[in-house]
């Protein structure tokens, strides 16, 4: 585990993420109100209801062993809501999960995310949409964040893997069961290169109900949500309003009137999401809420030193980063005018400030950016 949890303060959250009818809500009350995991256990004993004191005063040691044979794995994590490592966003977002188990790398939670979402039946001209906007994301610096559903979803990951890139998959079920089954090799290429996220703990099978529960960790992980395909009753469009809910932009690519996969990315342009044709203009209108993951971040690594992989690292080999550096100065200056010192687009532009900031390289105020 990346993080100093004792054996104690671990079992502790096993046993509450585990209680009948607490939920994420009820943990997370527990935890604001006494403060230790084993202080919340003993609170959770004394005012649960009969169901759940039943689980609190005998839990099942073997279920509780093999979480905690499952975390001694090094590349096995449990980020909870308590920890410096549970990502700001998530934490600011509509009912956030009292605790993440993650597989791969936590630090890529703070990194920052576009969701890409869309029909499990897309059509192969939305499975190459998907897969060019998640190439494009990722050569801009940014994680792509999908759901490891078949259609749109595996498109994103592999187009994100496949560039080079990152990309998270938040799962609906344990982190130890891929499903669908047929995505186990995706799943473990997301692992070398990304991470897998989940708010249910091992050997939870899936079910419909999980589905939602996922949408919204989606949504609240990143600075907005890419719709590329989706009918009217397709999940995508929940995941697209809990993003809209909890203030993030929603992208949604239009379609032909015959396709029944385009029909919920219409309804959701008539709806005030942002019709997109190129990554470049889904990057340029999420620089607002990057600056907020900026802001965030800068408070945590004023009391930390993160580990190298925590940030995007700037390579004195890029020579696209050494231009951008290089048109930079202590004075202000608008994007129009590094795209012309530089001859790079905006867009490209757009993701790289971003990284920059995010490293600490770059101070960002009203549009206008200065090396610090």
């Amino acid at each position: 585990m990346p993080l100093t949890h004792s054996l104690v303060d671990t079992r502790a959250w096993l046993t509450l993420l585990r209680t009948p009818g607490l939920g994420p809500s009820g943990l997370r009350k527990l935890i604001a109100e006494h403060r230790s995991p084993e202080a919340a256990l003993a609170a959770a004993l004394r005012d649960a209801d009969n169901e759940a004191r039943a689980w609190l005063r005998a839990p099942d040691d073997a279920i509780l062993a093999g979480d905690l044979s499952w975390l001694d794995d090094s590349n096995h994590h449990l980020v909870t809501i308590a920890d410096d490592d549970y990502p700001e966003l998530l934490r600011k977002g509509q009912n956030p999960p009292a605790a993440l188990f993650v597989v791969g790398e936590p630090a890529l939670l703070w990194s920052p995310q576009i969701a890409i979402v869309g029909a499990r039946s897309a059509t192969i001209a939305g499975l190459d949409n998907a897969r060019a906007f998640a190439r494009d994301f990722a050569l801009g610096g940014n994680t792509v964040t999908s759901g490891l559903a078949e259609g749109v979803d595996s498109a994103a990951h592999a187009g994100a893997l496949d560039a080079g890139g990152k990309t998270i998959a938040v799962m609906g079920t344990g982190p130890d069961i891929v499903y669908p089954r047929r995505h186990a090799e995706l799943a473990k290429r997301i692992v070398g290169n990304g991470a897998l996220v989940t708010e249910f703990p091992p050997g939870t099978i899936a079910k419909p109900e999980h589905f939602p529960r996922r949408n919204r960790i989606i949504a609240a992980l990143s600075l907005g949500t890419l719709v590329v395909e989706a009918s009217l009753k397709s999940g995508s469009l929940i995941t697209a309003r809990l993003a809209n809910e909890q203030g993030r932009d929603v992208f949604a690519l239009p379609g032909s009137i015959h396709n029944p996969t385009a029909r919920g990315c219409h309804k959701l342009i008539r709806e005030g999401a942002k019709l997109v044709e190129t990554a470049g203009e889904v990057l340029e209108e999420l620089h607002a809420t990057g600056a907020l993951l900026a802001d965030a971040l800068r408070i945590r690594l004023m009391t930390e030193t993160p580990p190298a992989s925590q940030l995007q690292a700037v390579r004195d080999d890029d020579p696209e980063y050494a231009r951008l550096l290089a048109a930079l100065d202590t004075q202000p200056v608008v994007l129009d005018e590094l795209a012309e010192r530089t001859g790079l687009s905006a867009a490209a532009l757009s993701s790289m400030l971003l990284v920059l900031e995010l490293d600490g390289v770059v101070a960002a105020d009203s549009g206008r950016y200065a090396r610090r």
